[in-house]
Order: structure tokens, then C-alpha cells, then sequence
């Protein structure tokens, strides 16, 4: 980024209603409750700041699910478990999955990974399974 970020009353609480929440809220999510703080806010407004949290590194896209993109403000190096059944995204810590051997990729392919997302689909444990 260059320069320093513009703060403005809507910037910011847009920023805190994702940075408070453990949930990785969609843009309209984060609409509704900034909302009640700043009831003229429109959507569009929220999807502009989040372009920028995400261009800036301060927010991450989580990806799509149930056909809305999730957002973590939460940006140090983590992976995501998604629900294929409830849509719930839960952050699963990099020393649990292990971290990706960046000498490996340097030595394989000539490339400095500086970054990585990983993703893990499945059922969560409040989802029956379909087994009984």
C-alpha cells in the first residue's frame, strides 16, 4: 500500500465488524451490522472498504461459501476448515497442518512462495454425518 490508510468513521467500523468476529463474515454480513452503527451506510460502501483491506493485506478473502465471499481479518499465516453442509468456517492454525516447505519450492521450482492458503471441505462437527 501506499501511503496511510484514510480513516473515517464508516473505514473504520467496517474494519472492526470483521476484525470482532470469529464468524468470517460476508460483505453483507458486515453491511448489517455496521448498520445499526451508521444506519446511511449502503452496501456498496462496505464492498469498496473491503477491496481495500484486502488490497492493503489488513483482510482476507476466505473464498466463496454458500455463494458469498468470506472475509478474516485475521491474516497471519492460518488455514480454514469450510462445511459443505452448514456454510461454518473455522480457523484451523498453521502449526496443526504444517507449515509448506518454501526450500522445497525453491529447490523444485525456482519460486520464493511468500504466502500460502489452504482450504479443508468437510462436514463440522455440529453436522450429522448421515451415519447412524
Amino acid at each position: 500500500m501506499t501511503g496511510a490508510r484514510k480513516h473515517s468513521r464508516q473505514r473504520d467500523a467496517i474494519y472492526e465488524a470483521i476484525r470482532s468476529t470469529d464468524e468470517h463474515p460476508s460483505a453483507e454480513w458486515v453491511y448489517a451490522k455496521v448498520k445499526n452503527e451508521i444506519p446511511d451506510i449502503s452496501l456498496g460502501t462496505v464492498y469498496r472498504n473491503i477491496a481495500v483491506f484486502k488490497g492493503e493485506g489488513s483482510v482476507v478473502s476466505v473464498g466463496v461459501v454458500e455463494g458469498q465471499e468470506r472475509f478474516d481479518a485475521r491474516t497471519e499465516d492460518h488455514a480454514h476448515f469450510i462445511c459443505e453442509r452448514c456454510g461454518a468456517v473455522i480457523d484451523v492454525d498453521a502449526e496443526e497442518v504444517g507449515a509448506a516447505d518454501a526450500e522445497y519450492i525453491m529447490r523444485k521450482y525456482g519460486a520464493r512462495a511468500h504466502r500460502r492458503q489452504v482450504r479443508y471441505y468437510g462436514l463440522c462437527a455440529n453436522c450429522p454425518d448421515g451415519r447412524e
